[in-house]
């Protein structure tokens, strides 16, 4: 094993780290690929008053239905992603109607010098155990048609397109899902929460 995978760890956010989520999301918007991989721009992020971030921070740190997760080395966080398990009925991140209870991965984002290290793999397995937590047999996330260092991650780690491409605000999206094993309800080690051991 690597130097760099034996110092990588994966948790879930706290809800008093408010203010070093609202830096990762100024700082992966204002990433040169940044617009093909996200729906707003840095000034956008950062007019956001402390309040949205507070409570952002809250919902995403414990419960259901929200969960973000943050690739750390040491004290330094390297990357994040969002997982949403979104309800029949309610609209999704394009705009769509979700038509059956689901669970989207959104906001992915590794620091350049980062990359190509599994920083990645691990969030997304990470992310993947959370959502068989939840019930769920499958992780849905979109990916822009230009932007095929990230298509290639995620084939990597299992994900296959739907066939769905949507038009958003920056171009055409390309659905792709990972399917899950069922969730072991005789494990009693952590994962079923899951978390990666830090």
């Amino acid at each position: 094993m690597s130097r760099f995978s034996r110092s990588l760890a994966i948790r879930r956010i706290r809800a008093d780290e408010w203010a070093a989520i609202r830096a990762l999301r100024i700082e992966s918007t204002s990433d040169p690929d940044a617009a093909i991989a996200f729906l707003e721009r840095p000034d956008e992020v950062g007019a956001r008053p402390d309040e949205f971030w507070i409570e952002r921070a809250r919902i995403a740190a414990s419960g259901d239905s929200v969960a973000t997760l943050v690739a750390t080395r040491g004290d330094h966080w390297i990357g994040a992603l969002t997982v949403i398990v979104r309800q029949h009925g309610h609209t999704d991140h394009l705009g769509r109607p979700v038509a059956e209870r689901r669970a989207d991965v959104v906001g992915v984002y590794v620091r350049p010098s980062e990359r190509g290290r599994g920083v990645v793999d691990q969030l997304i397995a990470t992310a993947a155990q959370w959502v068989a937590a939840q019930g769920l047999a499958s992780v849905r996330l979109d990916v822009h048609r230009d932007n095929g260092r990230a298509q290639a991650a995620y084939r990597r780690v299992g994900f296959r397109p739907t066939g769905i491409v949507t038009s958003s605000a920056i171009g055409d999206e390309i659905e792709m899902e990972l399917s899950l094993a069922p969730p072991d309800p005789e494990a009693d080690d952590g994962s079923a929460a899951g978390m990666v051991p830090t």
